[in-house]
């Protein structure tokens, strides 16, 4: 995810759960497990959002359907089911979902008892299950797509239908779900929509069929995908396709009125694949493209194979070529680092946007002159405050009330990509693009911790940064710039 304006002018499926993750999950496992009691909330103890995710089993896939009738003011029908394997036995499944109404579910065939509770819905098979059983759930239900007061993030009406931005954590506010990221799934998502709407998801298309007045199309990811990237348009929009670097197809999703005036930034794409692919290697999904949308979210989304994009970024005039391209690069470097390598709880954040930042400001450096130093001395003036007002990087302070998106602060922006930078000063620029790289080849299509990256670099520069590291990710107060003894940072507020 990128805030906008910030300037003025595939390997088998693993479930990575950190240490502290573990514990809590095991812990409420052991609870839904036990004799029955009042349902409730659960989750696997994500520091940020302690209800995110669920414990006692892992999805292995989603296949999710939704009608939608032309009317954003109506509830989309919606089936989802989930193919799932139970690590811990269960009388309970909790999944998260909310601002839909449910019904029926059933397990394996059999109707099941449901309730709702906080932003969980509870389900009780007709028997307990084993521990090492495969499950398959099927939710009958709706999916709102009218904005809440008190909630942010879902569905995202456009001017001609709807979108979807689910990160942090508002994948079910669509679908139910087992909502975090350290539980990545395959995807299959049907869209009915009326005659003369387009519907695109995540992944490549598998079938079309039009019956009547209404056409349903499916798509389908070749690689596991974190419930917060899923994707769905639907709208009056073109399809574009073009080919990217080695034969890879680009298809983007734009307003049909505005093919034309978009093509200029659209035809920029495999140019910027090829560029990336330059710095960590190949891409690593079976497609890539924008979504521009007619709507006003605040920020541009790395949902995976389609990024989301505002129309408007790229019809502002005060947004010079040189920082709308290099917008679409942050989105597209998260297709390597928050996409196939995905945070293993949400305290891992800039990992995520740190590297989108890093590789946005040197693709501003290499195409367009714009110094990374320069940019990276002016972070290191502000990081304290930022450091201050959102906490270090890896132990970012929790979202505000209401606000979940808040956790999107310049610390794990700019402040993040200054750590990376530092690293880079430290290990030299040759450890530094192999760590890169045996990043994203090691963690492909799977999760990862802040401690699997700092094991990574030790292991790359062959020496123990582990006292570097504890000092950039989890001080108060920002480091020596490695080489640059002259930077100094801002005098604190009221001084």
């Amino acid at each position: 995810m990128l805030l906008t304006p910030r300037v003025k002018a595939s390997r088998p499926k693993t479930l990575r759960i950190t240490t502290a993750l573990l514990a809590a999950a095991t812990s409420a496992t052991l609870l839904a497990a036990s004799a029955p009691s009042p349902a409730r909330p659960l989750g696997i103890g994500d520091r940020l959002f302690p209800h995110l995710g669920n414990p006692g089993y892992d999805v292995m896939s989603y296949d999710i359907a939704f009608t939608y009738r032309g009317d954003n003011k109506k509830p989309l029908d919606a089936v989802t089911v989930i193919d799932a394997r139970t690590i811990a036995p269960l009388q309970r499944v909790n999944l998260d979902f909310a601002h839909g109404k449910v019904r029926s579910v059933a397990v394996n065939g059999s109707p099941a008892r449901f309730e709702s509770t906080g932003e969980d819905l509870v389900v009780t098979p007709s028997r307990p299950l084993d521990r090492g059983e495969q499950m398959r759930i099927t939710v009958r239900h709706t999916s709102d797509p009218r904005p809440t007061k008190d909630r942010d993030g879902g569905w995202v009406p456009t001017a001609d239908g709807l979108a979807m931005a689910n990160q942090a954590d508002a994948g079910h506010r669509v679908f139910p779900s087992n909502d975090h990221p350290a539980d990545k799934a395959q995807f299959t998502f049907r869209i009915t929509t009326p005659k003369g709407l387009t519907a695109v998801a995540n992944g490549l298309p598998v079938a079309t069929a039009h019956t009547g007045s209404t056409t349903t199309r499916a798509f389908r990811t070749r690689h596991p995908m974190a419930t917060e990237l899923a994707q769905v348009s639907i709208g009056r929009s073109t399809v574009v396709h073009r080919s990217g670097p080695h034969g890879l197809p680009v298809r983007d999703v734009v307003p049909t009125k505005d093919r034309k005036a978009m093509e200029r930034w659209l035809k920029k794409t495999p140019g910027q694949i090829d560029w990336m692919e330059g710095k960590v290697g190949r891409y690593p999904f079976e497609t890539y493209g924008l979504l521009i949308a007619q709507a006003q979210t605040g920020f541009e989304l790395e949902t995976q194979t389609l990024s989301l994009f505002e129309r408007e970024l790229f019809k502002r005039p005060e947004f010079p070529e040189w920082y709308v391209d290099s917008i679409m690069v942050h989105e597209l470097a998260h297709q390597w680092f928050g996409d196939s390598v995905s945070p293993s709880s949400w305290s891992d954040l800039w990992l995520n946007e740190g590297h989108a930042t890093w590789y946005e400001a040197l693709f501003a450096e290499e195409k367009s002159k714009k110094p990374l130093q320069k940019r990276m001395r002016e972070a290191y003036r502000q990081s304290d405050g930022w450091r201050t007002a959102g906490g270090p990087p890896a132990a970012p302070k929790g979202p505000a009330p209401g606000q979940k998106i808040s956790i999107f602060r310049p610390v794990v922006y700019d402040g993040s990509a200054l750590v990376l930078y530092a690293l880079r000063q430290e290990i030299g620029q040759r450890d530094f693009d192999r760590l890169e790289r045996a990043w994203v080849h090691t963690y492909r299509d799977g999760n990862a911790t802040t401690a699997d990256f700092v094991r990574l670099a030790s292991a790359t520069a062959a020496r123990d940064l582990s006292g570097f590291f504890d000092a950039w990710l989890y001080g108060a107060k920002t480091p020596p710039m490695p080489g640059h003894p002259d930077w100094r940072k801002a005098a604190p507020a009221g001084k």
